[in-house]
């Protein structure tokens, strides 16, 4: 798996198809705090919305990388469809933990704010639920399930908004909201945990549902 993930991880940074999505990322995360002097947490409520499209766009592009006919080569070589789509995973799990870092970081550079360990504990935790949301979504909207990448994109752009703003479905939303009204680090370290474990769950069941349609084209 460590071989694996190696390789899907030199492949995508000589692709340079992370440039757009951790571009974008960076571009919203500095203009979306750019000058606050609010709570860190409606801050980092900020970098978890641009983490959930960034991350399902990273997730899009490394699937992307190869033709049917390469990821079959690498199917072949690693002996399981589902272990090359696990090193898939990890791999797009691996590049949000990148943006992590840059969406806990960049606020202190175009803001005013005084970092508390709680904060960026909550930090961590809404990035990291957005991210393995994203990334379920990502490989719901890849080349795995649609060959026509227009039908993607327009699945893309329905879930990512319904994500947000469908009132009360977890994780993205609640996470959101509490983040926006909560000004407290404190009180919302155990509910932003407790989504970040929904949000891994919702990333099985993307993943287990996209190995599941894979396979029957395959």
């Amino acid at each position: 798996m460590t071989a694996l993930v190696r390789y899907l991880c030199t492949t995508l940074l000589l692709s340079q198809r992370y440039l757009a999505p951790v571009l974008l990322f960076t571009g919203l995360v500095a203009v979306l705090t750019s000058s606050d002097s609010g709570p860190l947490t409606a801050t980092y409520g900020a970098a978890a919305g641009a983490m959930l499209v960034c991350s399902t766009w990273l997730t899009i592009a490394l699937v992307g990388l190869e033709d049917q006919v390469h990821r079959s080569v690498v199917v072949v070589n690693v002996g399981d469809s589902r272990r090359v789509l696990l090193g898939t995973v990890c791999t797009a799990v691996l590049g949000c933990l990148v943006l992590t870092v840059l969406g806990l970081g960049i606020p202190f550079l175009v803001g005013s704010h005084r970092p508390t360990g709680a904060a960026l504990v909550v930090g961590v935790e809404a990035q990291l639920t957005c991210a393995l949301t994203g990334i379920a979504v990502g490989l719901l909207c890849s080349r795995l399930v649609f060959r026509r990448q227009g039908y993607a994109l327009l699945l893309a752009v329905v879930l990512l908004p319904a994500l947000m703003v469908a009132k009360g479905v977890p994780p993205v939303n609640p996470l959101l909201s509490r983040l926006a009204t909560t000004s407290r680090a404190a009180d919302l370290l155990a509910p932003a945990g407790a989504l970040l474990v929904v949000a891994a769950g919702v990333l099985a069941a993307g993943a287990a549902l996209t190995q599941a349609i894979a396979g029957r084209r395959s």
